[in-house]
């Protein structure tokens, strides 16, 4: 058994629609209502929410979006590169890993409304992450634009489009 099922077997992570496996770790009791929230959320909001998040081998986070701030951490594996696109169409790499030397980090942020997705730095290994969510998460508020709608919106970003959707 390879260490990737070994963390996929014991944090009972199932698929996650954007690729990858994932648990919901936390979500907490206490909620936003949606009065108190800005206009692009539908409906009332945990305070916050985490999970776990692991990629293997060539698997990869297609691009999506989300609402809300996400906060990426590293805890073990291969470092990831996490490609952004904001919706004004401006790209940025994070590496997230522990080679703070090579310039990853074992944490970033990636803001709400821009579109992300990530892979292994290493396609021979596996990685695995934590996200945390606030307001907490939603499926509501999730997105995976097609590749063609994407390249519509984003032609400059051709490769890293092409990469990063099924």
């Amino acid at each position: 058994m390879s260490q990737a099922e070994r963390w996929i077997n014991e944090l009972q992570l199932r698929p996650h629609p954007e690729g990858g496996y994932f648990r919901e770790t936390y979500r907490c009791d206490e909620v936003v209502a949606r009065a108190h929230l800005p206009s692009r959320f539908r409906g009332d909001r945990s305070f916050s929410t985490a999970i776990y998040f692991l990629l293997d081998g060539a698997d990869f986070s297609a691009l999506h979006r989300i609402q809300q701030d996400e906060v990426w951490h590293h805890y073990d594996g291969s470092s990831v590169t996490i490609e952004v696109i904001s919706a004004a169409g401006n790209h940025s790499a994070v590496l997230l890993g522990r080679n703070l030397g090579g310039g990853e980090r074992p944490q970033t942020v990636i803001k709400g409304g821009c579109l992300f997705g990530a892979f292994l730095n290493n396609p021979l290994s596996y990685a695995l992450v934590g996200c945390t969510v606030a307001p907490g998460f939603d499926f509501d508020d999730f997105t995976t634009p097609g590749r063609k709608e994407l390249l519509e919106q984003y032609p400059q970003h051709r490769q890293i489009i092409e990469r990063l959707t099924r």
